[in-house]
């Protein structure tokens, strides 16, 4: 007999078990199919296991750098990557173990299998019917949902003429199973997962070279985080090659591989070791069943409405299929405002300029809001505040004193509109600022809020002052 349910989510990343957690929540009876392990990319191939070789690779990089706090090291400082791993793979199975509990807790059925959206057939009038197929030869499994949710995530973009092959060419998948350390990487791609990348690998000592196609890196942040991130990982021996496009026919394979790079109308040749390609992700749409649908899409995303149902009312997507930030974060809000709306309930849409972004490399960089160029561009008659981490005296103790903190403020209305970090811990600081920003919070109303002394956090008050140049230790 075909079972029936009144949602099955398709694709067990943080945006789909969140989503099948909140409906189960809500009564109603869910399902979730995953062709591999719940939890998804950024569980096993990407924010955590990312996270935990920048933790190694930051403990490595104080060690060696331990005798600046007085403590000295009288043996060699030595890198085990092999144990490395072995800790991020833990770290992994524990936080899979905790969702598969999870799923149990919600009496939520977990399917090992690749579903597909069948058209309009003898067990329902409307397409929507879901056939798993599994690896062995276990026959397809047929079930039958009143609703869908499609959260089946993205894969990484690739270079036409440079094929990942996991052994010279990576792509970041195949670079967090590395089993040791390259002398050399070369890492095509500016953005957040090659900046996190290049930081980490730089730490633990590898030589790295970063192209990038634009005039700068993390074209999408605020300039002033972008220069001064550059400026701070130049320091460390990451070479920057910006406006440059790899010439994928140039490569070359010997005992280290060669390529050339277009810099404006020069080419210049690189040898490395290995090379990474971190250029993006694109949304997974295909085999899915959509062509079975009425289902639109553009750009190569899915398209929806703001509560995330597709053209096919009885059919919601989120998370990095139907594009926008492509953030865990963001597809697990998503994920829940379709399982509410779907049970019938009158979710508030997310405003995705009060997502926080961020970025964990050293040192690390944050931010929510606008952009000062951005907000310029949209209007805005702007006041901004700055403050450094080097007039705090937590940051000086930490050891950690370069960055900054900078607010945007809308000079009509006084509320925030941007505010943009780096510096030590500033992926867990820009949670105040996301909430100031949720808030409509002017930079008055931020300094009313008494920060503890010496913390980290003063800065934001600090920043909050020179809006209006009331700064105090500035």
């Amino acid at each position: 007999m075909t079972k029936e349910y009144d949602l099955v989510v398709l694709g067990g990343g943080p945006g789909g078990y969140a989503a099948a957690i909140r409906a189960s929540q809500l009564g109603l009876q869910t399902a979730i199919v995953e062709q591999d392990k719940l939890g998804g990319t950024c569980l096993h191939y990407g924010c955590i296991p990312s996270k935990a070789l920048l933790r190694s690779a930051e403990v490595y990089r104080q060690t060696n750098e331990a005798s600046s706090y007085g403590i000295e090291i009288n043996n060699t400082v030595a890198l085990n990557f092999k144990k490395v791993q072995q800790r991020k793979e833990k770290i992994i199975d524990t936080l899979h173990r905790g969702v598969e509990a999870l799923m149990k807790q919600g009496k939520i059925d977990v399917y090992k299998g690749i579903g597909r959206i069948l058209g309009p057939s003898i067990f329902s009038p409307m397409p929507g019917t879901i056939s798993i197929e599994y690896e062995n030869e276990q026959e397809n499994t047929m079930i039958v949902p009143k609703n869908i949710l499609l959260a089946t995530g993205s894969n990484p973009k690739s270079i036409p003429g440079l094929a990942v092959d996991g052994k010279n060419i990576l792509g970041s998948k195949e670079a967090l199973e590395l089993t040791e350390l390259p002398a050399s990487m070369v890492i095509v791609g500016g953005g957040v997962i090659g900046i996190e990348w290049a930081s980490m690998l730089s730490d633990f000592g590898v030589k790295i070279t970063v192209v990038e196609a634009s005039s700068n890196i993390l074209p999408n942040e605020d300039e002033a985080i972008s220069k001064k991130l550059e400026a701070e990982l130049r320091k460390k021996g990451i070479e920057f090659i910006k406006n440059a496009h790899i010439l994928p026919d140039t490569l070359e394979v010997n005992e280290q591989l060669k390529i050339n790079c277009s810099v404006n109308e020069d080419t210049r040749t690189i040898h490395t070791d290995k090379l990474l390609i971190a250029v993006g992700r694109e949304a997974n749409v295909t085999n899915i069943g959509l062509e079975n649908t009425d289902i639109l899409i553009s750009d190569g995303v899915i398209q929806t409405d703001g509560f995330y149902r597709t053209k096919e009312s009885h059919i919601y997507a989120i998370g990095d299929c139907i594009g926008g930030m492509q953030l865990a974060h963001v597809a697990t809000q998503e994920g829940v405002l379709a399982a509410e709306h779907i049970a019938g309930q009158n979710p508030y849409p997310i405003e995705y300029t009060n997502v926080p972004r961020c970025i964990y490399s050293f040192p690390e960089a944050a931010s929510v809001g606008l952009t000062e160029m951005q907000a310029v561009e949209q209007g805005f008659e702007v006041k901004v505040g700055q403050f450094p981490f080097q007039n705090n005296g937590k940051a000086l103790v930490y050891g950690e004193s370069e960055g900054f903190v900078k607010i945007i403020a809308d000079v009509k209305t006084n509320d925030i509109i941007g505010v943009h970090m780096i510096g030590p811990h500033v992926t867990d600081m820009i949670s105040e600022a996301g909430l100031a920003k949720v808030l409509n919070a002017s930079p008055w109303e931020i300094t009313q809020s008494i920060y503890p002394h010496p913390s980290l956090s003063e800065v934001f008050g600090e920043a909050a002052l020179a809006v209006e140049g009331l700064q105090i230790h500035g």
